[in-house]
């Protein structure tokens, strides 16, 4: 008597796999002749005004206030209270809208007295507000 045939159910993956590796061997070819693309990047002229040396707002260790402008040729450095503070910023900002703003407090300043100072220039409409800080050394 014939015995009955009973269905394979086994998967041959010998052909897939040598697909896969014909593939991969012409991706592994064509890949380093393929061209990344190149972006032409648009060209600017150069300002004609260079850019405004920041003011500096110095907190010191005793919490006092000293304003501090920069100029290429001389600096001026005065003490300032708060009012006086925003009263320069105000007339700096009439001026030079964009003029930026570095706070550079000592290290043994309470983070408060900082975060006063950054409060006060939010409200003057500061936009461009910076934190000096020395790079540590090696």
């Amino acid at each position: 008597m014939p015995r009955p045939r009973r269905a394979m159910s086994e998967i041959n993956v010998v052909p897939y796999i040598d697909v896969m590796l014909v593939l991969l061997v012409i991706f592994m070819i064509t890949a380093p002749l393929v061209n990344p693309g190149v972006i032409e990047l648009p060209s600017v002229g150069r300002s004609s005004q260079p850019p405004e040396l920041p003011l500096e707002v110095v907190i010191k260790a005793d919490a006092s206030l000293m304003l501090r402008e920069r100029s290429k040729t001389a600096a001026s450095e005065r003490a300032v209270s708060t009012a006086e503070l925003v009263a320069a910023l105000q007339q700096k900002q009439k001026t030079h809208p964009d003029q930026a703003v570095v706070i550079a407090a000592d290290k043994n300043v309470r983070y408060e007295e900082v975060l006063k100072i950054m409060d006060e220039l939010q409200k003057q409409n500061v936009r461009k507000v910076g934190l000096l800080v020395r790079p540590a050394t090696r």
